[in-house]
């Protein structure tokens, strides 16, 4: 059963954004251009971006690893940020934290594996003294959708997503704490 863990070393970082390159692709809507994917990956989830978000006063990353220490899923909380709605609406609990980033390999779907690291990222955001927590996800992703209800989020907005040449439509999902 994979252990979630705080990645407390930019050791951590080269692993992470092997699985980040991983998965992201999984959460991109049907449709996407591959060249657009490989582009958000260059820019947004290599080794270097790990070690800065691993370094950074202002985040968490959490990772669980399987039974030989790989990671299998990880997650990033961004503490304060505040969403840049498209539609009006806010955030109903603050302060708040910003679940950024939430992703499992897909051969560790059904383990488990997803909701002990939503338990301890919420952990995380309750100890930063947070009283709510958000997230963005594509209207398109209805699976995770569907987990995210699961574990509690409600619909607070819409926001827009820029992947390449298309811009994403993203639902804001928040719960409190």
């Amino acid at each position: 059963m994979p252990a979630v863990s705080e990645a407390s070393d930019v050791v951590h970082a080269g692993p992470l954004s092997e699985l980040a390159a991983s998965t992201f692709p999984l959460a991109c809507p049907p449709g996407s251009a591959p060249e657009d994917i490989r582009s958000f990956i260059a820019a947004n989830l290599t080794a270097g971006h790990f070690a800065a978000h691993i370094r950074a006063v202002d985040r968490t990353v959490l990772w669980a690893g399987d039974e030989d220490g790989e990671p299998v899923g990880y997650c990033l909380l961004v503490h304060g940020s505040q969403p840049a709605f498209s539609e009006p609406a806010a955030l109903r609990h603050a302060p708040t934290v910003e679940l950024n980033k939430f992703y499992v390999h897909a051969d560790h779907h059904g383990r488990g594996v997803s909701a002990r690291l939503m338990t301890a990222a919420l952990q995380a955001a309750r100890r930063s003294g947070a009283a709510g927590i958000w997230l963005g996800v594509n209207q398109e992703n209805a699976r995770a959708q569907r987990f995210y209800a699961r574990s509690g989020y409600s619909r607070s907005g819409v926001r827009t997503f820029r992947m390449g040449r298309r811009t994403e439509q993203d639902f804001i999902l928040e719960r409190p704490l």
